[in-house]
């Protein structure tokens, strides 16, 4: 098993429009992936478009176009939103790239071969919506649109023969599906029988998507072809050197995908003779108060409004800190400006501008040394110190929320160490003194910008900009006596919540 760190989104549908949703599984990849390349962790991040299936087909139709020409017209709403949101993810894979295409025909073929596909009539409901097959009870519950009646001849994937030893995977690995909730909602899934899972459709009914190799006359289901995206991207059965580097994975996705990752690909990879991935987290929703976000009640939030409005490391910034992983979360515009106004005007943007005020007063702008530290500067150097590994175990846990809290926990205690020890007052009676308040609230507020980078890129390079130590690292005193701080503009200035 690979040490390096591979997190995934899901491969989005090309033809939803961008909205927060997507926004916020794609930042938190990104966020992971930076926390862990601070920590010096090779890292690598997959993202991309699911562009196959029968809705493809008919939005293609309706706009008198091929779908692959659809696809190619769709897709740069996602790369342009990720390249504002910026975003570095390593590969972008698109479902109708001819590497993964190869990749999912050899899949297909391999599995066949081993005796796990066979071909059956089938009778069912089917949901259009959802370009899946549904069971009696899914189609009772009315939450399923478009649903007909189905039969047909089908090649089906042999997945109930994996069900024991799925159950007894997740039952000996407890880090597997997380959160625990989410664990127990599969288990219980999983006291069900199990049955097979329908991997084709017939071309004379649908065919656009990935022709069976052992039968021309099908194409792939959708899922089937999609979830292979995370194991097609980095080499599977094409490059063994760089698969074996990074597979296997962590992958990040919503809870209404979490029994396709969970049994369709667990299993799916079981016949592989593949190892599973690292752990599959299930984030909640976002919220409108509170009704989860949909097209059809209206209440989608567009990130681009957000980013050209208040700045695209204010919107990652809320994102990150409201949200518990795997629960729920509201988003109003009252609570991001609170929390925009509180922890980076007040706290984090107020620190640089009282000690590059402060230093520019007394020192010319010019980073004072410190000398004999003193019983008060001491919990400001220790908690400075310990805050890296205490945010590299929050991270590790998927506590990120917590992890950008005691970054901010730190930024407020030296705010009220620079409250308490008063430089500016100090100054006049013993300049040496001041400058070591001055050096040790500065670099605490430069530690907390390296800690808090993968959240705000941009905002927390500026501040190591001003500071004079880009690129260094988070311990303690790497920040240079003598360097000359460059002069700026507030980064942080508060908000007004608007009038309704």
């Amino acid at each position: 098993m690979s040490d390096n760190f591979f997190v995934t989104t899901p491969i989005y549908y090309v033809n939803d429009k961008p909205h927060i949703g997507h926004a916020y599984t794609t930042i938190l990849a990104d966020v992971l992936t930076r926390y862990h390349k601070v920590a010096g962790i090779p890292s690598f991040f997959l993202t991309g478009l699911d562009e196959h299936g029968q809705k493809v087909k008919q939005a293609a139709e309706a706009r008198g176009m091929s779908p692959l020409d659809h696809c190619n017209d769709l897709a740069p709403r996602f790369t342009d939103l990720w390249e504002k949101l910026e975003i570095q993810n390593d590969d972008f894979i698109r479902t109708t790239q001819p590497r993964h295409v190869q990749v999912v025909q050899a899949i297909l073929q391999k599995v066949y071969d081993a005796g796990d596909i066979y071909c059956d009539e089938y009778v069912g409901w089917y949901s259009v919506s959802e370009e899946r097959f549904i069971t009696e009870t899914e189609k009772d519950s009315g939450e399923f649109r478009d649903v007909a009646q189905l039969k047909e001849k089908n090649w089906f994937f042999k997945m109930s023969q994996y069900q024991q030893q799925l159950i007894d995977y997740i039952q000996k690995n407890p880090e597997y599906i997380q959160p625990e909730h989410r664990k127990n909602e599969i288990l219980g899934f999983l006291r069900q029988p199990l049955g097979d899972l329908c991997i084709s459709r017939p071309k004379s009914r649908m065919d656009w998507g990935i022709e069976l190799p052992f039968d021309k006359d099908y194409v792939t289901y959708v899922w089937f072809d999609a979830l292979i995206n995370y194991v097609s991207a980095i080499g599977y059965l094409t490059d063994d050197e760089n698969f074996n580097q990074w597979w296997p994975a962590v992958h990040l996705l919503g809870k209404d995908i979490l029994t396709t990752h969970c049994v369709y690909w667990s299993t799916m990879l079981m016949a592989l003779g593949l190892p599973l991935p690292r752990t599959i987290f299930a984030h909640g929703w976002w919220l409108m108060g509170e009704s989860k976000m949909s097209k059809s009640l209206g209440n989608v939030v567009s990130p681009l409004d957000l980013i050209d409005r208040y700045g695209v490391d204010s919107v990652r910034y809320y994102l990150m800190r409201e949200m518990v992983l795997g629960q729920d979360a509201s988003f109003t515009m009252e609570s991001f400006i609170k929390r925009f106004n509180s922890d980076l005007a007040n706290d984090f943007g107020n620190l640089l501008n009282r000690v590059s005020g402060l230093i520019a007063k007394y020192f010319d702008g010019s980073i004072p040394p410190p000398s004999k530290q003193q019983g008060s500067d001491k919990p400001i150097i220790e908690k400075a110190v310990l805050l890296e590994d205490k945010v590299k175990t929050l991270i590790e846990s998927m506590r990120i929320h917590e992890a950008i809290e005691e970054t901010i926990v730190l930024v407020r205690c030296v705010n009220k160490y620079m409250e308490m020890q008063a430089p500016w007052k100090v100054a006049k009676t013993d300049l040496e003194r001041a400058g070591t308040i001055l050096y040790v609230a500065t670099e605490a507020l430069r530690i907390s910008a390296v800690l808090l980078s993968p959240v705000m890129p941009s905002k927390t390079a500026a501040v190591l900009d001003i500071l004079g130590a880009p690129g260094s690292k988070a311990q303690w005193g790497q920040l240079q006596p003598s360097t000359q701080m460059q002069t700026h503009t507030a980064l942080f200035p508060r908000l007004e919540i608007p009038e309704k």
